[in-house]
């Protein structure tokens, strides 16, 4: 992989030392006329020697070695080549980092470089699945990409390459090549047949980049796969949520020729689970290497608005592909079953009601989606911590957005363990009263409890500690009540569908008040499950006998090890 990604990406001059742990690589580069092979003893003056190839001829330069103080030695002329950016690649073996600290014969720690010696250092492991091979790939393109990014500089990569296996291998393997573009680049044309565009989490669209993006999608025949967080309220926007939650999908709207990867982490696990696009382009400002959906072949280091400026043509409007894709959403919403009391109600009952151009936050993965399969109006902005995921800091972030618009409304939906993991954030003295809370109370972590989690195979156990459930005052119907209250909330509450009914128009009202408002909503996690459960089986099984024998032969594996446990 190694070898055949260093000719893709034009990596032909080569500077070799004497060792052990490189062999397997100078033994293969030294029998393909490809590479054109120099000889050093010494690491020191190889990697010096690199520094004037690489500044004469404008080319990048790899240096091999094998592990030890060979490598060490690299270090003053690697100093040298990152302050004045020569694309040097050093290539050193390594018996692998599971040896080190083991008292072996000439390993040592490079897990760490100084600062000014290297601007990337990639750690390439043997192969033994998938997954590392998918990894090997990125991280080679990654490094070879470093080399010339921004002004370039050097690179490490530290490799294991076994010296004792045969030479046996008559053609190196075709290796999937990722590239890298900027502005002034030649940008390459894109392929025939459907694109489409996804959006990760991405602060508010301006205007002039929501319009660039229907343009695109108008003379491109696009969609735009979006959720709650990603920002873009234009023409072509497909939030698939509820489509993409059906266990039986089978639909040709995942299969794009070209998927254009746009913004940051999606909490969208439907959707991203689904889409298998052919080649994937990723475009961002930082140019970096993010590969979600292990399809990867270009990084346009560029702003969106230049990218899709680029991309548009005077070809006549065609939206096919987003009204096949409005059809499967139609075709959803029609089945959808009926809600037993739970936060899908919830959000059912609300997302019609919430006034235009207010703001609604989200708990990570239960609370953004339920929240998901439902349309909120156009002009309201939705927002979630998904970039660390993590549980912890929903009411912080919507206090803080809040204060930044006095006027606005600003909403949160979360649930009890969110919720109480931020409970001091309701006490700031700066909390305004334009904030509005949802506590959806089940209990427990409900997302452990979901039939597809991994959690649900311990049954109502799960709530001993998988779940955690019975804390904070165990659904107490006073607790929150007091705690809000005493600190100048207005606080309501609902246990039935009759009582949110009676209290969702004072919750949303979007006339000024002097408090902050809070609904707790007290529900069975039992329904949260089932409603989820049967809304995700509510479309006819459209996928192949293979992987419906392969989905039953997974249940019975389920059923053995829990009867078992």
């Amino acid at each position: 992989m190694l070898l055949s990604l260093l000719k893709a990406h034009g990596v032909r001059k080569v500077i070799a030392s004497p060792g052990t742990m490189n062999i397997a690589i100078v033994g293969s580069m030294q029998h393909d006329n490809y590479f054109e092979m120099f000889s050093s003893v010494d690491e020191r003056s190889a990697a010096y020697m690199a520094c004037g190839m690489a500044a004469e001829s404008g080319e990048p330069v790899a240096i091999v070695c094998t592990e030890a103080t060979a490598s060490r030695n690299y270090l003053p002329g690697l100093t040298e080549a990152y302050y004045r950016k020569l694309p040097v690649l050093a290539i050193c073996g390594t018996h692998g980092e599971e040896f080190i600290g083991h008292l072996g014969a000439q390993v040592i720690d490079r897990s760490q470089s100084p600062n000014d010696t290297i601007i990337y250092s990639a750690s390439i492991k043997p192969v033994t699945s998938k997954n590392i091979a998918w990894y090997n790939n990125v991280e080679i393109n990654k490094a070879l990409i470093k080399l010339r990014q921004r002004g370039g500089g050097p690179v490490l990569i530290n490799i294991f390459a076994d010296a004792y296996k045969p030479f046996n291998t008559d053609e190196l393997p075709p290796c999937r090549v990722i590239t890298h573009k900027t502005i002034e680049d030649v940008l390459p044309d894109p392929p025939i047949g459907r694109i489409a565009v996804f959006v990760g989490a991405h602060v508010q669209m301006s205007e002039t980049l929501q319009n660039a993006i229907d343009a695109f999608c108008a003379s491109n025949d696009s969609v735009v796969f979006c959720d709650n967080t990603s920002g873009y309220q234009g023409k072509y926007r497909f939030q698939s949520t509820l489509v993409h939650g059906q266990f039986g999908l089978n639909h040709n709207i995942d299969n794009p020729e070209l998927l254009i990867h746009i913004g940051e982490v999606s909490g969208d696990t439907y959707t991203t689970s689904h889409l298998k696009p052919k080649q994937v382009w990723r475009v961002s400002p930082d140019g970096e290497v993010r590969d979600l959906f292990k399809r990867l072949s270009v990084v346009f280091e560029m702003t969106e608005q230049s990218f899709f400026e680029h991309y548009t043509s005077e070809a006549e409007a065609n939206d096919s592909y987003f009204n096949e894709c409005k059809i499967a959403l139609q075709n959803a919403q029609k089945s959808i079953p009926e809600f037993g009391f739970g936060n899908i109600y919830v959000a059912s009952v609300l997302t019609p009601i919430l006034p235009q151009n207010s703001v609604i936050h989200f708990g990570i993965y239960n609370s953004l989606r339920t929240w998901n399969l439902f349309m909120l109006d156009h002009s309201i902005h939705s927002a979630c911590n998904v970039g660390g995921f993590g549980i912890d800091g929903s009411c912080s972030t919507l206090i803080g957005a809040a204060l930044c618009n006095p006027d606005k409304l600003y909403f949160l939906c979360i649930g009890d363990l969110a919720f109480f993991y931020d409970l001091n954030s309701l006490g700031n003295r700066h909390l305004p009263s334009n904030v509005r809370i949802i506590l959806v109370n089940n209990g427990c972590g409900v997302e452990f409890q979901q039939k597809d989690h991994p959690g649900s195979r311990f049954g109502k156990d799960a709530g001993l500690y998988v779940a955690a459930a019975g804390h904070f005052g165990n659904k107490s119907s006073q607790l929150v009540k007091h705690y809000t209250e005493d600190l100048g909330f207005d606080y309501r509450s609902a246990s039935s569908k009759e009582e949110l009914d009676n209290v969702k128009e004072w919750f949303v009202d979007s006339t000024k008040s002097s408090s902050p408002k809070f609904l707790e909503v007290f529900v069975l996690y039992e329904d949260d499950v089932n409603t989820l459960d049967s809304l995700r089986h509510s479309l006819p099984d459209e996928r192949s006998l293979v992987d419906k024998m392969k989905t039953a032969a997974k249940n019975e594996l389920k059923k053995f090890v829990k009867k078992y446990i």
